[in-house]
């Protein structure tokens, strides 16, 4: 089922080239004034042009081409030269049938499938998921969702930093805290006790006290050092303990991300490419892109058409020590020797975007990607507070994302509370479902790469455009669907679409048949706010037919039935989308 836009240009190009002009003048678009037309094309006035004929005449020419078209209910040209497009109810009604009917309501797959790795993780172990995370969770998770929908096979990788200086101080803190235990023993290679000998709780103490302590004591720096070398060179006590901390770290990691019902098919780790790095190391060096400055392995990246000065990639320091460059290279000579991808898409803080156009040119100029895979960089904003600086504590500490997940359900409770008569347990349930849509909504409503105020007042309102507003809406829809049900209307679903003469109701059956255009745009520019743009709109749309119209009251049996198969689409398509951004609905609110 193609999208409309897409149906339209097709009829719009062959008017154009009926009436002597070229096809490519037919391009339409949705109206930027909904007060006019639904539709517009404005191929007449760059025609203009070309033809040396006055833009109102061309349009009118392929006007009469179309007149007798039973999809518009009108099309007029409007002086200098615009093409008004306003579809036919029939037309429209036909087409939501076909969306009732078809699977993913007539989205096609696509027809050459891509592989895409997709990396939206990179918490580091030993570490509670904060504020900062939460971005890279949510978005990525919805791109990776929205992917699949139109068809790509897409693998998520959760990326986990677990090889660099963290874990020396860790397991330096923990030697100076118990030296008695067996992994601290000379010439001791096991076994090792299979239970960890901390806590998660214990982790989220013993780094930050390491890593301050580090900072004030440079013997102590220097002996985590040393600790780290001895882990990545094979000490076997120091291998058991990053293992327990690798254990301890995902379980509770993989606790707090299902939490957000985000969920990665790799829990992949930057330990995990070492192997690969001696040899992308020397690939580098034997092509002659790598090479000595002071004393550092570096590579070139700057390019001629650079606009600003682009250092080069390191790749080793001085000291023979490695870095996240390095890893990232590793990875994803690691991503094409296992997924052969087509494309490797990278969700995280737009302040890394140097580090990412550094790797990525090193990758291809050393070819350790191939040639066809797509490396691409989403850059996010920041989640500020609402003194527009980032989002932090009273006390000025980073924010636990459990505590802020914990904050906005609590804010949803209340609300219920204030409005609803339910018991705790009922009220926690939906405030939970209703807290994460709120969150996640409020974020993605953003543009990914803009910077955002979190205000927790906006975000859990049920009105407006925020997620708890969509809920609502989809909530409304069930309740008047149960409602028929229980008044013995329930042969609707196989009655015919019929739009009757409501300004209201062909406003919502303009709004469903967008879905396609919507999704489009979602998927071509990795785009979750314009799955939010279009749900709300759909809502909006919805709410409108609501007030203005009696549904189940209805007395022409054969319009409620209409009626009750439209918003049951509707809810369908809220669903899908709500679905797609990664929350879901309660049975009532």
């Amino acid at each position: 089922m193609k999208k409309i836009t897409d149906v339209l240009t097709v009829k719009l190009s062959d008017a154009f080239e009926q009436a002597g002009y070229a096809a490519k003048y037919g391009f339409v678009s949705v109206s930027n004034r909904p007060d006019l037309c639904q539709y517009q094309c404005n191929g007449a006035m760059a025609a203009a042009k070309e033809y040396k004929k006055a833009p109102i005449m061309i349009a009118g020419d392929v006007v009469e081409k179309l007149k007798d078209d039973k999809v518009f209910e009108k099309i007029e040209a409007v002086k200098p030269g615009f093409l008004n497009i306003t579809l036919s109810s029939a037309y429209l009604a036909e087409r939501a049938d076909q969306m009732d009917k078809e699977e993913q309501f007539g989205i096609a797959k696509g027809k050459k499938p891509k592989t895409v790795v997709i990396d939206y993780g990179g918490p580091n172990v030993a570490k509670p998921l904060h504020v900062g995370h939460l971005r890279p969770a949510i978005i990525g998770e919805s791109i990776k969702r929205i992917r699949r929908f139109m068809g790509d096979k897409v693998i998520g990788d959760a990326h986990l930093g677990d090889w660099g200086l963290q874990i020396g101080l860790i397991i330096t803190e923990i030697k100076k805290r118990q030296p008695e235990l067996l992994y601290f023993k000379d010439g001791y290679d096991g076994p090792f006790p299979e239970e960890a000998p901390f806590t998660i709780d214990n982790l989220e103490e013993i780094y930050p006290y390491a890593s301050a302590y580090s900072k004030e004591h440079e013997e102590y720096l220097q002996e985590a050092q040393e600790t780290t070398a001895e882990l990545q060179g094979g000490h076997a006590g120091y291998r058991a303990l990053w293992q327990h901390i690798l254990d301890v770290s995902i379980a509770d990691l993989k606790k707090n991300y299902d939490k957000l019902d985000v969920t990665f098919d790799l829990w992949k780790k930057e330990s995990d490419v070492q192997d690969y790095i001696p040899d992308l190391i020397e690939k580098l060096k034997r092509d002659g892109h790598a090479y000595m400055s002071e004393g550092a392995l570096v590579v070139d990246v700057k390019e001629d058409t650079d606009k600003k000065e682009l250092p080069p990639c390191l790749i080793v320091k001085s000291n023979g020590a490695t870095l996240y460059a390095t890893t990232d290279l590793g990875t994803i000579v690691e991503r094409e020797k296992l997924f052969s991808p087509d494309e490797i898409i990278y969700v995280t803080d737009k302040r890394q975007e140097l580090h990412f156009t550094q790797i990525f040119r090193v990758a291809k100029k050393g070819g350790l990607a191939k040639p066809g895979t797509k490396l691409t960089f989403i850059g996010l904003g920041t989640m500020n507070g609402m003194d527009g600086k980032p989002f932090r504590t009273r006390d000025g500490g980073i924010l636990r994302l459990q505590s802020l997940r914990e904050q906005v359900n609590e804010q949803v409770y209340q609300k219920i509370q204030e409005s609803r008569d339910y018991s705790e347990e009922e009220a926690r349930e939906i405030a939970g479902k209703v807290g994460l849509a709120a969150l996640k909504y409020g974020d993605l409503s953003n543009q990914a790469s803009k910077d955002y105020i979190f205000d927790i007042e906006r975000f859990t309102s049920f009105e407006g455009n925020t997620g708890p507003y969509i809920l609502y809406t989809i909530v409304r829809i069930r309740s008047l669907l149960a409602k028929a049900e229980r008044e013995g209307i329930c042969d609707w679903k196989d009655k015919p679409f019929n739009i009757t003469c409501s300004k209201s109701e062909k406003a919502l059956y303009l709004t469903i048949n967008r879905f396609a255009d919507a999704m489009d745009t979602a998927y071509v520019e990795m785009a979750p706010h314009k799955v939010c743009q279009y749900i709300y709109e759909l809502s909006e749309a919805f709410n409108h037919f609501y007030h203005e119209t009696r549904i189940i009251s209805e007395e022409d049996s054969g319009r409620r039935d209409s009626y009750l198969r439209l918003i049951s689409l509707v809810q369908r398509v809220l669903l899908q989308c709500i679905e797609l951004l990664g929350f879901t609905a309660p049975e009532k609110m």
